[in-house]
Order: structure tokens, then sequence, then C-alpha cells
């Protein structure tokens, strides 16, 4: 069972061990950059551990864009040790589902960097679609809730 909890000092060791593949290091943040944008938007960014019964997993952030005024998946990284077992997937309707109860949302958005068609899938797989916008690198996508 996958659910999420907030990074605290008790896991933040276990968080920033969190190790990718080699292969994907240009599309995904090490857990300690996205704990640095967590800390600095600490109002608007929602980082959480990604846990099977009591092991972490990875790690996923959602946030809130205070330019575009939106919600967003802002990170989502599974360690190497535990990719291809749907934890990903699991971790990304967990977020979804935060992000519904506590703030109503109609709407997620989040980006893929061309070449990331895992992720792309992934997004895919749970209804976000392309907008139409490239901006910052990366192609925009919209889940509607």
């Amino acid at each position: 069972m996958v659910h999420l909890e907030p990074v605290t000092n008790e896991n933040l060791e276990e968080v920033l061990s969190l190790r990718i593949n080699e292969s994907q290091a240009g599309y995904v943040s090490t857990t300690a950059e996205s704990l640095a944008q967590a800390y600095v938007y600490q109002k608007t960014a929602f980082p959480f551990a990604v846990y099977s019964d009591r092991e972490i997993v990875g790690f996923i952030m959602m946030g809130y864009y205070e330019t575009k005024k939106y919600y967003t998946l802002w990170k989502l990284l599974i360690d190497r040790n535990y990719q291809h077992r749907g934890y990903g997937k699991a971790a990304l309707q967990q977020g979804v589902r935060y992000l519904k109860d506590q703030f109503h949302v109609t709407e997620i958005y989040t980006g893929v960097i061309p070449g990331n068609s895992v992720a792309k899938g992934l997004y895919e797989s749970l209804g976000f679609r392309e907008t139409g916008v490239f901006e910052n690198n990366m192609i925009e996508m919209r889940l509607n809730c």
C-alpha cells in the first residue's frame, strides 16, 4: 500500500538518500534540489515522502504556481531500486487526491522534458494531456479533475 507522508526531520535522511538511474539524470531533480525549492516556496510547495508500507520508495512534491494561478505536480522521483513496480503511478494518484481534498482543484498541471517518454506515459495514463504550451524546455500537460 502506497501512501504519502510529509518530509520531516525524522525521514529527511532517507528522502535525501533516494537515487535515480543515471539515464534519468537530465529529467529528474535530486531530492536535495527539490527540498531547497520547497524551503524557498514553503507556502506553496507540498513535499512528501512516498512510502510502501513503512519503507520510503520515492518523493513527490505538489505545489501552487502563483504566477499562473494553478496547482501542479512539481516533482516526482521513485528510487532506482523501486522503479517499474507501480509506485510512481500510485504516488501520483495520492498527490492528485491530496490536491483535490485540500484545495478542491479542478485542474492540475505538470511539465515534462521532451524525450522523457516514461514520465509522459505515466502522466497520460492518469489523464494528463498536452496543452500545446512549451516553455522552460518543458511540454505542459494538464489533468482535468
